[in-house]
């Protein structure tokens, strides 16, 4: 996978925490997605799905959280998908006031767009004739989820995180994308805290297009700098 770059890199990632933990109720317990748990599933509960499934039960005991609340949480969170970012793409594409409050503060322009990213710093990179841009999370896999839906599989792999560091115009000649010497590629490196997404460089042929169907041209990958728009034609 995919090296010249410049290399933001600056971690403060969320760890995993052992603890040891009896737990017992007198109802059924729930699996992560809220639904009833059947010690003939095809899995065992596994600890993690234990620890939350305590956690979330003691919140709701201490009247914290509502059953209800819980559930329309997880709705939105699986309702999350790169159209969101490509709605963010489209507009910045074609409203200039707005590409620019997006370079300045990702976090405040999508929120507007009702995407809110939370306490998280989103930061959008733009990719010109110059430069091209591509995000890593090299400890884990820090995403922007509100934007672009769960990162894929390859995203989390440690070929794709050490690689993009050392060689990303390898990586990217895998995904397809070969450019010129005379491009930079630039590497950003996400965090627990800030959170990338790429402007892709707009499609040729696509003067006059409205939002929405300029977005069907914006891909996943494309956000994530592996990959570039679709073509027009």
């Amino acid at each position: 996978m995919p090296h010249d770059h410049d290399h933001d890199h600056d971690h403060d990632h969320d760890h995993d925490h052992d603890h040891d933990h009896d737990h017992d109720h007198d109802h059924d317990h729930l699996s992560p997605s809220g639904h009833p748990y059947r010690k003939d599933d095809d899995h065992p509960i596994t600890y993690w799905q234990t620890m939350e499934i305590a956690i979330r039960e003691l919140l709701e005991d201490k009247g914290v959280l509502t059953a209800d609340q819980i559930a329309r949480q997880i709705d939105a969170m699986d309702r999350r998908s790169p159209a969101n970012g490509a709605a963010v793409v489209a507009r910045a594409w074609t409203d200039p006031a707005f590409r620019d409050r997006l370079l300045a503060n990702g976090s405040a322009a999508t929120r507007e767009m009702g995407f809110d990213i939370g306490p998280l710093h989103l930061v959008a990179v733009e990719n010109t004739q110059t430069v091209h841009n591509v995000v890593v999370c090299t400890l884990c896999s820090c995403y922007p989820r509100n934007l672009l839906g769960l990162p894929p599989d390859w995203y989390k792999s440690r070929a794709y995180r050490s690689r993009t560091v050392r060689e990303p115009r390898a990586v990217l000649a895998e995904f397809g994308v070969t450019l010129p010497d005379s491009t930079t590629v630039r590497v950003h490196d996400s965090t627990a805290d800030m959170r990338y997404i790429v402007i892709p460089a707009r499609p040729a042929g696509t003067d006059g297009w409205t939002p929405d169907r300029l977005a069907a041209l914006v891909t996943r990958d494309s956000m994530i700098g592996t990959g570039l728009a679709l073509s027009a034609l």
